[in-house]
Protein backbone atom coordinates (compact mmCIF):
# COMPACT_ATOMS: atom_id res chain seq x y z
CA UNK A 1 0.00 0.00 0.00
CA UNK A 2 1.30 3.45 -0.95
CA UNK A 3 2.10 5.69 2.02
CA UNK A 4 -0.17 8.66 2.51
CA UNK A 5 2.65 11.21 2.74
CA UNK A 6 6.32 10.70 1.88
CA UNK A 7 9.15 13.13 2.45
CA UNK A 8 12.15 11.82 0.52
CA UNK A 9 15.59 13.38 1.20
CA UNK A 10 14.18 16.90 1.33
CA UNK A 11 16.44 19.91 1.85
CA UNK A 12 15.24 23.50 2.16
CA UNK A 13 16.44 26.83 3.43
CA UNK A 14 16.34 30.60 3.24
CA UNK A 15 18.70 32.14 0.71
CA UNK A 16 22.08 30.52 1.22
CA UNK A 17 21.20 29.32 4.73
CA UNK A 18 20.18 25.63 4.85
CA UNK A 19 17.51 24.87 7.47
CA UNK A 20 16.51 21.34 6.47
CA UNK A 21 19.06 18.84 5.16
CA UNK A 22 18.25 15.49 3.55
CA UNK A 23 15.21 14.74 5.73
CA UNK A 24 13.03 11.71 5.01
CA UNK A 25 9.88 10.55 6.80
CA UNK A 26 6.66 8.70 6.06
CA UNK A 27 3.11 9.22 7.32
CA UNK A 28 0.81 6.23 6.92
CA UNK A 29 -2.98 6.28 6.73
CA UNK A 30 -4.53 6.66 10.19
CA UNK A 31 -1.19 7.29 11.92
CA UNK A 32 0.33 10.06 14.01
CA UNK A 33 3.92 11.16 13.46
CA UNK A 34 5.49 13.61 15.89
CA UNK A 35 8.40 15.80 14.82
CA UNK A 36 10.36 17.02 17.82
CA UNK A 37 13.43 19.19 18.28
CA UNK A 38 14.70 22.35 19.90
CA UNK A 39 14.20 25.85 18.50
CA UNK A 40 15.99 26.14 15.17
CA UNK A 41 15.98 22.39 14.55
CA UNK A 42 14.10 22.74 11.24
CA UNK A 43 10.59 21.80 12.34
CA UNK A 44 8.87 24.91 11.01
CA UNK A 45 10.85 24.70 7.77
CA UNK A 46 9.59 21.15 7.29
CA UNK A 47 5.97 22.29 7.70
CA UNK A 48 6.51 25.19 5.30
CA UNK A 49 7.84 22.73 2.74
CA UNK A 50 4.88 20.40 3.26
CA UNK A 51 2.34 23.19 2.82
CA UNK A 52 4.04 24.69 -0.23
CA UNK A 53 5.05 27.93 1.50
CA UNK A 54 8.69 27.02 0.88
CA UNK A 55 10.05 25.17 -2.15
CA UNK A 56 12.66 22.50 -1.33
CA UNK A 57 16.09 22.91 -2.86
CA UNK A 58 16.25 19.14 -3.36
CA UNK A 59 14.25 16.01 -2.61
CA UNK A 60 10.65 15.00 -3.21
CA UNK A 61 7.32 15.27 -1.35
CA UNK A 62 4.61 12.81 -2.35
CA UNK A 63 0.95 12.65 -1.39
CA UNK A 64 -0.59 9.22 -2.10
CA UNK A 65 2.31 8.53 -4.44
CA UNK A 66 1.90 11.76 -6.44
CA UNK A 67 4.78 14.23 -6.51
CA UNK A 68 3.57 17.53 -4.99
CA UNK A 69 7.01 19.08 -4.40
CA UNK A 70 6.24 22.07 -6.63
CA UNK A 71 2.45 22.15 -6.26
CA UNK A 72 1.17 25.50 -4.89
CA UNK A 73 -0.39 25.74 -1.44
CA UNK A 74 -4.04 26.11 -2.50
CA UNK A 75 -3.81 22.96 -4.62
CA UNK A 76 -2.30 21.05 -1.69
CA UNK A 77 -5.28 22.06 0.46
CA UNK A 78 -7.61 20.82 -2.27
CA UNK A 79 -5.60 17.58 -2.42
CA UNK A 80 -5.98 17.02 1.32
CA UNK A 81 -3.29 18.84 3.35
CA UNK A 82 -4.34 21.36 6.01
CA UNK A 83 -2.49 22.99 8.89
CA UNK A 84 -3.31 24.54 12.25
CA UNK A 85 -0.36 26.97 12.38
CA UNK A 86 1.67 28.17 15.31
CA UNK A 87 0.12 31.40 16.56
CA UNK A 88 -3.37 30.27 15.37
CA UNK A 89 -3.70 33.18 12.88
CA UNK A 90 -7.43 33.61 13.19
CA UNK A 91 -9.36 36.58 11.79
CA UNK A 92 -9.35 38.54 15.03
CA UNK A 93 -12.41 40.71 14.35
CA UNK A 94 -14.57 37.88 13.05
CA UNK A 95 -16.63 35.67 15.31
CA UNK A 96 -15.63 32.08 15.90
CA UNK A 97 -18.43 30.86 13.66
CA UNK A 98 -17.47 33.24 10.84
CA UNK A 99 -13.85 32.07 11.06
CA UNK A 100 -15.07 28.51 10.67
CA UNK A 101 -17.52 29.26 7.87
CA UNK A 102 -14.75 30.85 5.81
CA UNK A 103 -12.80 27.59 6.07
CA UNK A 104 -15.84 25.41 5.42
CA UNK A 105 -16.59 27.22 2.15
CA UNK A 106 -13.17 26.36 0.77
CA UNK A 107 -13.06 22.83 2.18
CA UNK A 108 -13.48 19.45 0.53
CA UNK A 109 -16.52 17.23 1.13
CA UNK A 110 -16.06 14.94 4.10
CA UNK A 111 -16.99 14.13 7.69
CA UNK A 112 -16.00 17.49 9.18
CA UNK A 113 -18.76 20.09 9.24
CA UNK A 114 -19.72 22.80 11.71
CA UNK A 115 -21.85 20.34 13.74
CA UNK A 116 -19.08 17.72 13.89
CA UNK A 117 -16.34 20.15 14.93
CA UNK A 118 -18.72 21.60 17.52
CA UNK A 119 -19.23 18.08 18.83
CA UNK A 120 -15.46 17.56 18.94
CA UNK A 121 -14.86 20.86 20.77
CA UNK A 122 -18.03 21.86 22.70
CA UNK A 123 -16.23 24.95 23.97
CA UNK A 124 -15.90 26.19 20.39
CA UNK A 125 -19.66 25.97 19.95
CA UNK A 126 -20.17 27.81 23.23
CA UNK A 127 -17.95 30.63 21.92
CA UNK A 128 -19.37 30.65 18.39
CA UNK A 129 -20.67 34.25 18.63
CA UNK A 130 -17.53 35.65 20.29
CA UNK A 131 -14.89 37.51 18.31
CA UNK A 132 -11.62 35.62 18.00
CA UNK A 133 -9.58 38.38 19.64
CA UNK A 134 -11.59 37.90 22.85
CA UNK A 135 -10.73 34.20 23.18
CA UNK A 136 -8.15 32.67 25.49
CA UNK A 137 -5.10 30.98 24.00
CA UNK A 138 -6.61 27.52 24.46
CA UNK A 139 -9.89 28.58 22.90
CA UNK A 140 -8.06 30.06 19.92
CA UNK A 141 -6.10 26.83 19.48
CA UNK A 142 -9.31 24.76 19.48
CA UNK A 143 -10.77 27.10 16.84
CA UNK A 144 -7.59 26.86 14.74
CA UNK A 145 -7.73 23.05 14.79
CA UNK A 146 -11.46 23.12 13.99
CA UNK A 147 -10.79 25.46 11.06
CA UNK A 148 -8.15 23.09 9.67
CA UNK A 149 -10.48 20.09 10.04
CA UNK A 150 -13.20 21.87 8.06
CA UNK A 151 -10.94 21.54 5.01
CA UNK A 152 -11.55 17.80 5.47
CA UNK A 153 -7.87 16.94 5.09
CA UNK A 154 -6.39 13.50 4.77
CA UNK A 155 -3.23 14.98 6.36
CA UNK A 156 -3.57 17.36 9.30
CA UNK A 157 -0.45 19.33 10.25
CA UNK A 158 -0.43 20.60 13.84
CA UNK A 159 2.23 23.18 14.65
CA UNK A 160 3.11 23.57 18.35
CA UNK A 161 -0.30 22.74 19.82
CA UNK A 162 0.93 23.11 23.39
CA UNK A 163 2.96 26.32 23.01
CA UNK A 164 2.09 28.80 25.74
CA UNK A 165 -0.90 26.85 27.05
CA UNK A 166 -1.60 25.43 30.50
CA UNK A 167 -1.10 21.63 30.77
CA UNK A 168 -4.80 21.05 31.49
CA UNK A 169 -5.73 22.87 28.26
CA UNK A 170 -3.15 20.91 26.26
CA UNK A 171 -4.57 17.68 27.65
CA UNK A 172 -8.08 18.66 26.55
CA UNK A 173 -6.89 19.46 23.03
CA UNK A 174 -5.01 16.19 22.66
CA UNK A 175 -8.02 14.25 23.92
CA UNK A 176 -9.66 15.07 20.59
CA UNK A 177 -6.90 13.36 18.59
CA UNK A 178 -8.36 9.81 18.59
CA UNK A 179 -11.61 11.12 17.10
CA UNK A 180 -9.68 12.95 14.39
CA UNK A 181 -7.82 9.75 13.50
CA UNK A 182 -11.04 7.71 13.60
CA UNK A 183 -12.56 10.05 11.01
CA UNK A 184 -9.79 9.06 8.58
CA UNK A 185 -7.33 11.92 9.04
CA UNK A 186 -3.64 11.18 9.62
CA UNK A 187 -1.72 13.66 11.78
CA UNK A 188 1.77 15.07 11.61
CA UNK A 189 2.46 17.22 14.63
CA UNK A 190 5.37 19.45 15.47
CA UNK A 191 5.79 19.58 19.23
CA UNK A 192 8.40 20.87 21.68
CA UNK A 193 6.72 19.03 24.56
CA UNK A 194 8.53 15.71 24.14
CA UNK A 195 6.48 13.88 26.75
CA UNK A 196 3.24 14.86 25.04
CA UNK A 197 4.60 13.85 21.64
CA UNK A 198 5.68 10.43 22.91
CA UNK A 199 2.25 9.87 24.48
CA UNK A 200 0.27 10.34 21.26
CA UNK A 201 2.61 9.41 18.39
CA UNK A 202 2.96 6.13 16.54
CA UNK A 203 6.33 7.31 15.28
CA UNK A 204 8.71 10.05 16.43
CA UNK A 205 11.17 11.97 14.28
CA UNK A 206 13.77 14.14 16.03
CA UNK A 207 15.52 16.94 14.16
CA UNK A 208 18.78 18.57 15.18
CA UNK A 209 20.21 21.51 13.22
CA UNK A 210 18.12 20.58 10.19
CA UNK A 211 19.09 16.91 10.08
CA UNK A 212 17.44 13.73 11.31
CA UNK A 213 19.01 12.90 14.66
CA UNK A 214 16.72 10.01 15.68
CA UNK A 215 13.62 8.26 14.43
CA UNK A 216 11.54 5.33 15.62
CA UNK A 217 8.53 4.15 17.58
CA UNK A 218 8.26 5.70 21.06
CA UNK A 219 8.28 2.27 22.67
CA UNK A 220 11.64 1.50 21.06
CA UNK A 221 13.39 4.73 22.07
CA UNK A 222 15.02 5.24 25.45
CA UNK A 223 14.84 8.53 27.31
CA UNK A 224 18.62 8.81 27.06
CA UNK A 225 18.60 8.33 23.30
CA UNK A 226 15.88 10.94 22.84
CA UNK A 227 17.69 13.44 25.07
CA UNK A 228 20.93 12.87 23.19
CA UNK A 229 19.29 13.39 19.81
CA UNK A 230 17.30 16.43 21.00
CA UNK A 231 20.27 18.26 22.51
CA UNK A 232 23.03 16.83 20.33
CA UNK A 233 24.81 15.15 23.21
Amino acid sequence: MTALLEVDRVSAGYGDVPALIDVSLTLEHGATVAVIGANGAGKSTLLRALTGLLTPTSGTIRLRGTDITHVPTHRRVAAGIAMAPEGRRLFANLTVEDNLRVAARAGRPGPWTLPTVFALFPLVEQRRDRRALHLSGGEQQAVAISRALLANPSVLLLDEVSLGLAPVVVHQLYQALPQVLAAGTAVLLVEQDVRQALDVADHVHCLLEGRTALTGRPADLTREAIAGAYFGL
